[in-house]
């Protein structure tokens, strides 16, 4: 009988760790101190009615091996969640005790759980977008996009502006024969397109090739002067090539949006819409439940807002504003906004830039490029702008995000920042970031730290760019100073990850294998592998470091008890499979607010 009693009092002690009901906790803590063995009966009803207090999840997933990214609990084997919160994480058979008969149940047959990955700088308009234009970031020549406008063109009426997005120079298999810094020049665009002006963007965003409509309706002449932050790129006798670089782009981003004015709001609402669907599509099927968007307008905004409200947005978007000093002064009073929609939508920052990108020869440095040596790149936006956007930022309580890529432009941005942290320190723990921060000078490293600004950088670019990255900044400056990990993680900067899409792919796990190896997967080209992530590093990166860049790890970025329930089903064990199997990696399931909101099909 004593050993039966001492069996009873092992198992309730092993309960009461689990039990939500405080009081039934110390009833049992008291049943378990008295030793006469007529007091079994209450020992069994203390255990029936604990049973029965068990709350009970609406969702299980079990069988699995779960990475938390949580260091109070690292792993488990199963998961309960109740509504749209994590209830329970532990033992197969301590979850057990949550299964009621509404509760569905998820056989993860022993695959990797962890939790949702976060995006953390994308432009989620412009992905969606992107996804209903020409796409060249697999194009691989020239002719092959001359090719692609010419198939399109055949079908357009006079008149109707051609868009697509994703050209790189730098990419291509061959350099055209005519050309300067490897831009072509548009004449076989123009032939291919005579009656429809041409826009295409290149991957970064920060140039764009036009075809002679596309410059005859934006008044290009050989007359036209570069503008400040840009350049018209020109052959020997000054006329205009096709390429327009930074702020250069404005005269044709103006004519095409004449003709977008043209089309009415209903209409471009719906080809908006139609676009943010597909991008939430892609985006749950890689395994990411939030995102957060590096510069959405105020119209935009207003859409998220209503879908949102209304539970019709389908992933957890976190955007930053994207205005101009003026734009932006005096309408801010109703921001910030917070977690609209049950925490699927938040505007809490503001975006700014100080360069361009270095492809697009953008990216402002401290000495000139090695393939342009008269030239040390763009300061895009007045130093005095992004001082009174930061200012606004301060005023409001908003965090500020700079887009800063080379390494004058950094350094420029940490001075910024420091200038607004002496002048007002009374307010703490801002958590300003940099957005991109690819390209520093050693100098500069230790003061993210001292500022404790974070580094938003996208993993992919390092392996994207490295063809070129050398070539633009010499290998001295590449070595110490590009894309440079982990130096920021070895002085404690906390790193955001992510992928910059549509300038890259949103594939979350070609960017945590660029992270890891910097490793291009095409030809196996390393980057400086020594300045990799672990594989530990590279995913907090994309969890509870991307939750913390956003003031948001109470409510994501680990498998925590009361934390949203976003989580992921994996094809792969990250910590453990083969490096080259990371990218391979599928998504089984994706769970958002513990509802299964994609499955891959069989």
């Amino acid at each position: 009988m004593r050993i039966i009693l001492s069996l009873l009092k092992k198992t309730l002690l092993k309960f009461s760790t689990f039990i939500l009901d405080s009081t039934t906790s110390k009833f049992l803590k008291l049943i378990l101190t008295m030793k006469r063995i007529s007091y079994i009966p209450f020992l069994l009803l203390t255990l029936f009615f604990s049973c029965q207090t068990t709350e009970k999840a609406d969702l299980i997933v079990t069988n699995a091996a779960i990475y938390t990214v949580d260091q109070s609990k690292p792993s488990a084997q199963a998961v309960a969640i109740k509504d749209d919160r994590i209830l329970a994480l532990g033992t197969i058979e301590e979850i057990n005790l949550y299964q009621g008969e509404a509760t569905q149940i998820i056989d993860a047959k022993g695959q990797f759980v962890m939790p949702g990955l976060i995006e953390g700088h994308a432009h989620f308009t412009n992905m969606g977008k992107a996804a209903l234009i020409l796409n060249f970031l697999k194009s691989k020549s020239w002719e092959e996009i001359v090719a692609m406008v010419a198939e399109k063109a055949k079908n357009l009426p006079a008149g109707e502006w051609i868009e697509g997005r994703g050209w790189h120079q730098e990419k291509w298999m061959e350099t055209p024969f005519q050309n300067i810094h490897g831009y072509p020049f548009h004449d076989e665009l123009s032939a291919v397109s005579p009656n429809n002006p041409v826009i295409l963007y290149h991957a970064s965003g920060h140039s764009l090739f036009a075809n002679a409509k596309a410059m005859e309706l934006a008044d290009i002449t050989p007359e036209t002067p570069n503008p400040a932050g840009g350049e018209i790129v020109r052959d020997a006798g000054g006329k205009a090539i096709g390429v327009f670089e930074e702020r250069a782009m404005t005269g044709i981003k103006e004519a095409y949006q004449s003709y977008l004015e043209t089309i009415p709001e209903e209409e471009q609402y719906d080809k908006w819409l139609e676009g943010i669907r597909l991008a939430e599509q892609e985006c749950l099927s890689y395994g990411i439940t939030s995102f957060q968007d590096a510069g959405s307008t105020f119209q935009q905004i207003k859409w998220y807002n209503e879908l949102a409200k209304k539970g019709e947005l389908n992933i957890r978007l976190w955007a930053m504003i994207r205005h101009s000093f003026d734009e932006m002064k005096g309408k801010l009073t109703d921001f910030p906004i917070m977690n609209a929609g049950n925490h699927h939508f938040t505007v809490n920052a503001i975006k700014s830039e100080v360069d361009g990108a270095l492809g697009a020869f953008g990216a402002w440095l401290l000495r000139p490029y090695s393939d342009k040596p008269d030239f040390e790149g763009q300061n895009t936006t007045p130093i005095s702008e992004v001082k009174n956007i930061a200012q606004l930022a301060y005023d409001n309580k908003m965090q500020f995000c700079v887009h800063a890529i080379g390494d004058r432009a950094n350094r420029i941005v940490l001075n910024i920042y420091e200038e607004q942290f002496q002048k007002d320190s009374t307010q703490k723990d801002l958590r300003w970031r940099i957005e991109h921060a690819q390209h520093l000078n050693p100098e500069d490293i230790p003061r993210f730290k001292d500022l404790e600004v974070i580094a938003s950088m996208q993993g992919i670019h390092c392996t994207s760019d490295a063809p070129f990255v050398e070539k633009r900044l010499g290998v001295e400056r590449s070595r110490k100073g590009a894309y440079p990990w982990r130096s920021l993680l070895d002085v404690g900067v906390i790193i955001a990850n992510g992928t910059d899409a549509p300038v890259e792919s949103v594939n979350p796990f070609e960017s945590l294998y660029a992270s890891v190896t910097r490793q291009r997967i095409d030809n196996g080209m390393k980057f400086f592998p020594e300045q990799s992530m672990s594989r530990e590093e590279a995913l907090y990166s994309y969890t509870l470091g991307n939750a913390y860049a956003a003031f948001e790890e109470k409510d994501k970025g680990s498998l925590s008890v009361g934390k949203l329930a976003d989580l992921i089903v994996l094809s792969n064990n990250l910590l453990t499979c083969p490096a080259e199997n990371i990218y391979k990696t599928d998504v089984l399931y994706t769970i958002l607010g513990g509802k299964v909101v994609y499955q891959k099909e069989d």
